[in-house]
């Protein structure tokens, strides 16, 4: 279907492409190639499917079952990996549940259009496969000691080259693509995709510091020719010991550092690490400061409110789509709304801000998963002045939803995916681009 929209002060009315799908209840991350957007999808009894639909239209192309064989529940569902080809040609590539002899699950590559299977791999164990470049990067073996990672050719699946050790993808174009290496002493590391030839490494305690520990979660979005990383604390229940953690900026030519920011945390709803990241300050005591919202080319302070300009509790952060001002919403209550350049309170009349929907969110009922998945979140519009939702619809902002080929699409509360091409300028999301 097609929706008119205002465009910011223009008070002209432009039709923009928008479609809705409610045959899905999108439970991972879109990845999108070639004009096809790519989804994890839960059905009602629990199982996972695999779901290709056209982005112009949002019209379902076809669906096959999914799984997940060895992925940790604080990864999330894994979205599938889709790879443009030759002659704007796509494969799709996912975890499905067919057994083969002792292996647990298959990868299976599928045309992005048709469905059609074109290749598969048996798999004991994965964190799912990722796009590369124009290739697919698959963790394998992730629960032996054997874990390794190999980068296959997406039309036929041959291995091209492979890495010992557990690794996922940060970033990649055309040339090179760096991987997270998750080890004792983890780093970013970037190869070269035709020969996976080592071209640079970066441990990130040089960043952030001794102690790190990976279970508090990471995540990565790059902003010019820049990867900005987040790393989140973590504290060992057998130490009561927390993990370095914070932000930190390197260079995607030849891994050195920019700027650091250790010991800030990432706050939610908010921008990609690579953009408009915003945190806030954690003393050696574990006592929160305010906010700041940071620049994510030079890690500066763009903006901030102090720890004594906080209220009380009760409260979620809102903000709207230019990220200018920070809400604080109280649920059927007036909130507190200031300015994120001079640090002013603002009145809350007319003021609104996107927030998470659910605010207890639960856990995914999947079948032969363990507990503790959940599906990416929602956003909804909230008039601070009363604490109540907006009813009328309109699209999350860019730095939630993020932009691919002038589209962004999203996910509402009831699971059905959106979208609106309004080229907005290619933006990571909150979750970053698959």
């Amino acid at each position: 279907m097609f929706l008119a929209a205002c465009s910011g002060s223009d008070a002209a009315t432009v039709e923009r492409p928008t479609w809705k799908n409610s045959e899905v209840n999108a439970v991972s991350r879109t990845s999108a190639a070639a004009g096809v957007v790519a989804v994890t999808s839960m059905k009602p009894d629990g199982a996972l499917a695999t779901v290709a639909f056209d982005q112009t239209s949002g019209k379902t192309l076809w669906t096959h079952p999914a799984t997940m064989a060895g992925r940790l529940p604080g990864m999330g569902v894994s979205s599938p990996a889709i790879v443009a080809t030759a002659g704007k040609q796509a494969v799709v590539a996912a975890i499905d549940p067919a057994k083969q002899g002792k292996w647990n699950a298959t990868l299976i590559a599928r045309d992005a259009r048709t469905g059609r299977q074109m290749w598969t791999r048996p798999v004991h164990s994965s964190f799912g496969p990722q796009r590369c470049g124009s290739y697919l990067c698959l963790s394998e073996h992730t629960a032996l000691a054997g874990a390794r990672v190999v980068v296959l050719d997406p039309a036929t699946g041959k291995t091209l080259w492979k890495i010992p050790g557990v690794a996922e993808v940060e970033w990649s174009n055309a040339e090179r693509v760096v991987l997270l290496r998750l080890a004792a002493s983890p780093v970013l590391a970037a190869y070269e995709l035709k020969s996976g030839k080592l071209l640079w490494e970066q441990p990130i305690e040089q960043a952030l510091g001794e102690g790190i520990d990976m279970s508090g979660g990471w995540a990565f979005g790059a902003t010019g020719e820049d990867l900005v990383g987040y790393l989140a604390p973590y504290t060992d229940p057998r130490t009561s010991k927390t993990s370095a953690f914070g932000l930190f900026s390197v260079k995607l030519t030849d891994g050195a550092i920019n700027w650091m920011r250790p010991s800030v945390v990432r706050v939610y709803p908010s921008g990609s690490p690579g953009f408009a990241p915003v945190v806030r300050p954690v003393d050696q005591s574990g006592a929160y400061g305010g906010f700041a919202r940071l620049d994510a080319d030079s890690g500066r302070v763009l903006g901030q409110i102090s720890a004594a300009q906080v209220p009380g509790s009760g409260w979620w952060l809102a903000f709207p789509s230019g990220m200018e001002k920070m809400g604080f919403l109280k649920h059927g209550s007036p909130g507190t709304v200031f300015d994120m350049a001079s640090g002013k309170a603002l009145p809350t009349e007319e003021q609104r801000g996107w927030s998470f929907c659910a605010t207890d969110p639960k856990p995914l009922p999947l079948q032969k998963q363990p507990p503790g998945f959940y599906s990416v979140a929602s956003l909804c519009e909230f008039d601070l002045s009363t604490g109540k939702r907006v009813t009328e619809p309109q699209a999350p902002p860019a730095w939630f939803t993020g932009s691919q080929d002038g589209w962004r699409i999203w996910r509402d509360e009831k699971g059905a995916l959106h979208g609106i091409k309004d080229d907005t300028a290619p933006t990571p999301g909150m979750y970053g681009v698959s």
